[in-house]
């Protein structure tokens, strides 16, 4: 069992690098492109038509990746704060949503760091993309994005062609002039593939911090501080938030 000091000397480290990596996930969830990719397929209308290679890009970040990253980061912060707080303090109350009782006992200083925590979380969800809803998307159990079905878009070539302006007489041979038209010469598949939210996801991981908020500022409310026992909360929090 670490002594309080010992947990104290390593929450300030902890602390910096967290949050220093949680800013950088935090940066780049907001990169909806990243979120974003497709692959495109051309099919030439006849054997005639020109050949195009496939043209593809990669979805560099997927939300449930990004959120597994942020309940390891957080998860470890709530734990060495946790550990200490719950030593420091003689002022206890239970957190308790929906009847299930999250964090038992919990000190005040948890508490309010907890708050401080939530809030930021909220933020960074609510930031977070989320899938564009004039698409229809499907879940791809291949390669866990979701993805939008085929959607063929045409290719077209600029052709030339004569036409005949004044036909020919005895005096004078026929006028003709060339005239420029486009026409099909083949077709894109385009495969529309997103790593980002969907929408009621979205909106039910805000409403479970929300309710989680609140749960701990009425515990707060209740609560009224050495050898330090090792507190995990992290995982419990984050299984009911990320469930």
């Amino acid at each position: 069992m670490p002594k309080l000091n010992q947990i104290v000397a390593i929450e300030k480290s902890v602390k910096s690098r967290v949050y220093g990596d949680f800013t950088d996930l935090h940066k780049n969830s907001q990169k909806g492109e990243l979120f974003t990719g497709f692959s495109k397929n051309y099919r030439k209308r006849d054997e005639e038509g020109e050949d195009y290679p496939p043209e593809q890009k990669r979805v560099q970040m997927e939300a449930t990746d990004v959120l597994g990253q942020v309940a390891k980061l957080l998860g470890e912060l709530f734990d060495v704060t946790a550990t200490k707080d719950f030593a420091n303090c003689s002022a206890f109350a239970d957190v308790v949503v929906d009847g299930q009782t999250l964090i038992a006992q919990a000190p005040v200083p948890f508490l309010l760091f907890l708050e401080k925590q939530l809030t930021d979380l909220h933020t960074f969800v609510d930031k977070m993309p989320t899938l564009d809803p004039a698409d229809d998307w499907l879940s791809d159990p291949n390669s866990g994005l979701y993805k939008t079905v085929s959607i063929a878009t045409q290719r077209t070539k600029k052709v030339q062609r004569p036409i005949v302006m004044y036909e020919a007489t005895e005096k004078h041979p026929a006028q003709t002039q060339l005239i420029t038209e486009d026409i099909v010469v083949g077709y894109w598949d385009t495969v529309k593939q997103s790593g980002a939210l969907p929408i009621p996801r979205k909106r039910e991981l805000l409403e479970r911090i929300e309710k989680l908020s609140q749960a701990v500022k009425f515990a707060r409310e209740q609560a009224n501080d050495s050898e330090a026992p090792e507190k995990n909360v992290g995982a419990t929090l984050f299984g009911y938030l990320l469930r």
